[in-house]
């Protein structure tokens, strides 16, 4: 029923034949599709890092990045607006701070589009973290176990198995050709729509677990033997995602291999998928994920022969991946609140009005804490700093703003994120767009889930001429304020 071809399964070879996948070109280019645009690996602080996760806030932790707690994993921001995913591991997962940054280096050095890649590092005291690049749209398990809007289309799951086999190529080219636990949480997708495979999974293992999940049944055998991941092992995990991709399931290889044997491959197929491949396509990725299972690893295909054998299978290539997985790509593309489309006109007066009308209620803890303090002269001239920048504020005498709203921060006893966003705003209005970025983005630190901040954030990058980094802080601000809403 899957692929809307009666006689799939007829075509299905058998586990013991011994036909061999063709080999690649013997012209290689190791160098393709390597990433210039990165900065180079280095170590990072652990301020640098608290600041650009907002303190390790709950809020930023990304929960279907495949990593399991205590090894977490944020979203974060650095001071240059570049986006990053931090894995921070258990303080006794990698207790030799040495060997620790010896393997993350090591892997820092790769750079590939076909890779989230590796940043950097921190190892300070206990503290032993990645940094990585932050891929937006989420992991193959969400799309496609966990779909929404649309099923993953046929030719997405070639692209996807295609631009994996490509990521395992290169690490191979360069000496890194273990990969542990290779699952559909490993595969992530970059603001393009393209799947990347996790850099993270590329670390040589440590205490922070085993090699593989504790689901035996989609373990490699030899790894139940001897405990050791190798080359072979990968391609083995491989085979189960050719499986995942074939069936929209999770389904265990042994039980797959026995539906193959008894020709009984529709049962592998998802239903969603009925008339959009060919039956020749449809055998061919059984016959892959069949030769990556086998029980023999010598017998088991390489990282090379898999791109050969998977680059005839592609259909649609002009066809951008954004479009296929119905991802909201660009600022065009993103349904706009009336605030957003303000920041998008960079019509900073109905900004104005906005950040008015909203006064301090998304800041009552910080009232609070000024109520409480008003008996000191200090709090109470901090608090007529305040008063005034706010009446300065409302009339739009944006320089006394400033001034005021400083002589209010600079003190330190409170920390408001509305005051650090009307001193954004100020700054804008005043044409120093920088000023305005370092207040919008210290009010994000101070409120990592107020859209208000991201918003704000969208207008000065505008304004800096940063056009992309514009347009994904105008779409994070666009998901925090629809969640607010929603919640409301």
């Amino acid at each position: 029923m899957g692929c809307g071809c009666s006689n799939l399964s007829a075509c299905c070879w058998s586990l013991d034949q011994n036909r061999s996948i063709p080999e690649a070109d013997n012209v290689e280019n190791e160098d393709k599709g390597e990433e210039d645009d990165l900065p180079a690996f280095r170590e990072y602080s652990i301020e640098t890092l608290q600041m650009a996760t907002s303190g390790f806030a709950m809020e930023n932790i990304v929960s279907e990045h495949g990593e399991k707690a205590p090894n977490v994993v944020y979203k974060g921001k650095l001071e240059n607006q570049r986006r990053i995913a931090v894995k921070r591991f258990n303080r006794s997962a990698w207790p030799d701070a040495r060997q620790f940054l010896e393997e993350a280096k090591a892997v820092g050095q790769l750079r590939n589009h076909r890779l989230a890649n590796l940043l950097g590092c921190c190892c300070e005291g206990d503290e032993r973290l990645l940094v990585a690049e932050f891929m937006l749209n989420e992991t193959l398990a969400k799309h496609l176990f966990h779909w929404e809007a649309q099923p993953m289309k046929w030719v997405m799951r070639l692209r996807v198995a295609l631009h994996l086999a490509e990521a395992l190529e290169y690490c191979t080219s360069k000496g890194r050709a273990l990969y542990h636990d290779l699952n559909a949480y490993r595969i992530v997708f970059d603001d393009e729509g393209n799947p990347r495979l996790s850099c993270f999974g590329l670390m040589k293992n440590s205490r922070d677990g085993k090699s593989y999940s504790t689901n035996l049944a989609f373990t490699p055998p030899e790894y139940l033997r001897t405990g050791r991941v190798t080359p072979e092992s990968v391609m083995y995990s491989f085979g189960t995602l050719l499986l995942d991709l074939l069936s929209g399931k999770h389904i265990p290889p042994s039980h797959a291999l026995d539906l193959i044997r008894d020709r009984n491959i529709q049962m592998l197929t998802d239903s969603c998928l009925e008339g959009q491949f060919s039956n020749d396509d449809g055998t061919e990725l059984v016959r892959l994920a069949s030769r990556c299972l086998q029980y023999e690893p010598r017998e088991r295909p390489n990282p090379k022969s898999l791109v050969t054998a998977l680059i005839p299978l592609q259909r649609d290539t002009e066809v951008p991946s954004h479009e296929l997985m119905g991802i909201l790509h660009g600022t065009d593309a993103v349904p706009l609140s009336p605030l957003g489309e303000a920041c998008l006109r960079m019509d900073l007066t109905a900004i104005h009005d906005v950040l008015e009308k909203l006064g301090y209620k998304d800041d009552e803890g910080a009232a609070t804490e000024l109520s409480f303090q008003m008996w000191t002269n200090q709090m109470q001239e901090t608090l007529t700093s305040k008063k005034k920048g706010d009446v300065a504020f409302r009339h739009k005498d944006f320089r006394a703003a400033l001034e005021c709203y400083t002589q209010f921060i600079d003190v330190g006893t409170v920390v408001s994120p509305t005051v650090y966003a009307r001193r954004s705003l100020s700054y804008l209005m005043s044409n120093m767009p920088q000023e305005a970025l370092n207040d919008a983005v210290q009010a994000q630190v101070i409120s990592p889930i107020w859209h208000i901040a991201s918003y704000l954030q969208a207008s000065a990058l505008l304004a800096l001429g940063k056009e992309d980094e514009a347009q994904a802080a105008l779409r994070e601000a666009t998901e925090l304020e629809n969640k607010k809403n929603a919640t409301s």
